[in-house]
């Protein structure tokens, strides 16, 4: 497949409600959405043009990872691209599966190199007719939806906004827990719906390993994971906590590579994996995670980043992979956004459908994009 031109769409989604957590809260979801134009061959083996389209998860500040929206796009212009369209003159095409190895030379940026496989890829899948889920292995249709709860004003609106998803049908709850606001709102949301409710928390490494006495405190909820409670270089640490706790240990920050994932498991410093695609450069790595943690017994589930329909459907296709035994973040459209750039995600059963067309199986609503567009870059092959 030979590269033509990419677009990068640079969009502000207006979310619902605020979005809370550990380090900071969102009101409006930044991103760049990557289109790409290519020239491909398609599953008659006749020529074909093809766009694809991938999404970059960095927020609009360096407060999850170093990455932000801003840098990410000039990340892209500056180095990522040029480096592509480099190897795509020495070799003459490119696919989804050399996309990172063009990439290479650049040192970390995984959420910017993420976004351009994925629009590769898309494109890639497009052109031979091939879905996302089958690409990557996926065994089912469908997939449980679980909904991420941020971090609130007080206990009686949690439990609200809580009964609120629950009535909507979703599998199950995850609450932001920072300190101040850890075992007093999981003990309510515990004792208000009941031990049948699938609940676990997420602190955004927001404590360290002298709040060990504090982190058992939530033991006694019957939680299905802790995720993240150290930082994200602490494997040690984390290996130290789960050796105190009976709450499964959950890494999503720390886990980077499918090599950090086995450095994880076999410091037994993770019992389950978070694994999002953008954190750990693209769907690619994710597989690979995926499999690592299933060679290992090592339970996996896919986490969000508020994403648009793009990377939502791209999610769900993983999430549909054996290894996906928990519910994942892939909430519907409607959780964070009144208009989505796709057709909107809807929650039926508790589940979300996985896309079955060519590649994402969606793709932006033309006048939605032009509408949430504040920016727009061009850069051609051979520019």
């Amino acid at each position: 497949m030979q590269i033509t031109e990419v677009k990068l769409h640079s969009v502000r989604l207006p979310l619902i409600r605020p979005f809370t957590t550990s380090f900071g809260t969102q009101k409006v979801r930044s991103a760049i959405i990557v289109e790409v134009h290519a020239q491909a061959t398609n599953a008659t083996g006749n020529p074909t043009e093809v766009v694809g389209w991938g999404e970059c998860v960095a927020l609009a500040d360096p407060l999850y990872s170093p990455e932000y929206t801003e840098g990410a796009r000039q990340m892209m212009i500056r180095y990522l691209l040029p480096a592509l369209f480099a190897y795509q003159d020495r070799h003459g095409a490119v696919t989804a599966e050399t996309v990172g190895h063009s990439m290479r030379a650049v040192v970390g940026h995984p959420m910017a190199k993420s976004a351009l496989e994925m629009a590769v890829l898309d494109a890639q899948l497009r052109a031979r007719g091939e879905s996302f889920a089958q690409y990557l292995g996926a065994t089912v249709d469908r997939v449980p939806s679980g909904v991420s709860v941020g971090i609130q004003n007080s206990i009686p609106e949690l439990i609200d906004t809580v009964a609120e998803y629950v009535e909507e049908g979703y599998q199950r709850v995850k609450l932001k827990i920072q300190p101040g606001w850890d075992i007093a709102p999981v003990a309510a949301v515990r004792e208000r719906f009941g031990p049948d409710l699938l609940l676990q928390v997420d602190a955004n490494a927001a404590f360290t390993l002298a709040d060990a006495a504090l982190l058992r405190k939530l033991d006694t909820f019957d939680l299905l994971l802790i995720e993240q409670p150290l930082g994200e270089a602490d494997l040690r640490q984390h290996a130290e906590l789960a050796t105190l706790m009976s709450t499964p240990m959950c890494l999503d920050e720390s886990i980077v590579s499918a090599e950090a994932a086995a450095d994880a498991i076999a410091m037994k410093a993770a019992a389950v994996i978070n694994i999002k695609p953008g954190r750990v450069g693209g769907y690619l790595e994710a597989r690979r995670i995926h499999d690592v943690a299933r060679a290992n017994g090592v339970a996996v589930w896919c986490g969000g980043m508020l994403e648009t329909g793009l990377g939502r459907a791209a999610n769900a296709a993983l999430a549909g992979l054996p290894g996906f035994t928990l519910p994942g973040d892939i909430s519907a459209s409607g959780r964070f956004y009144e208009t989505d750039l796709t057709e909107p995600f809807v929650l039926d059963g508790g589940y979300i459908t996985v896309p079955t067309g060519p590649g994402l199986g969606v793709e932006p609503i033309p006048e939605i994009l032009r509408e949430l567009t504040t920016d727009l870059n061009a850069v051609a092959a051979g520019a």
